[in-house]
């Protein structure tokens, strides 16, 4: 069974940056990890993936060019390097093994506020 527990997240002003990440225990069944969020009110919201074989990620439109997925060198820590912080970036982060976010961690709250 694979444990995911983010950490990272925080009140942050627009065009700030933050960087979270995703201790993971256990080996996914699929061969990628991904990040959702969701912001109040909203469903949950597919942000990036990244294939945990070739390190090739993936990511929303919303967030390409912004937002940075990556693995640690250990390879049990997964990051999401966040930058230019939109208020719409506001929601709570969580790494998953599914891109749906079925399976996930308990989150993280990014706030983007002035």
């Amino acid at each position: 069974e694979v444990q995911l527990v983010e950490s990272g997240g925080g009140l942050v002003h627009p065009g700030g940056s933050l960087k979270l990440s995703c201790a993971v225990s256990g080996t996914p069944a699929r061969n990628t990890l991904s990040w959702v969020r969701q912001a109040p009110g909203e469903e949950l919201e597919w942000v990036s993936t990244i294939n945990i074989r070739s390190n090739y990620t993936y990511y929303a439109s919303s967030v390409k060019d912004r937002f940075t997925n990556s693995r640690g060198a250990a390879k049990n820590t997964l990051y999401l390097q966040v930058n230019s912080l939109k208020p719409q970036d506001t929601a709570v982060y969580y790494c998953s093994t599914d891109t749906a976010g079925r399976t996930r961690g308990q989150g993280t709250q990014v706030t983007v506020s002035s």
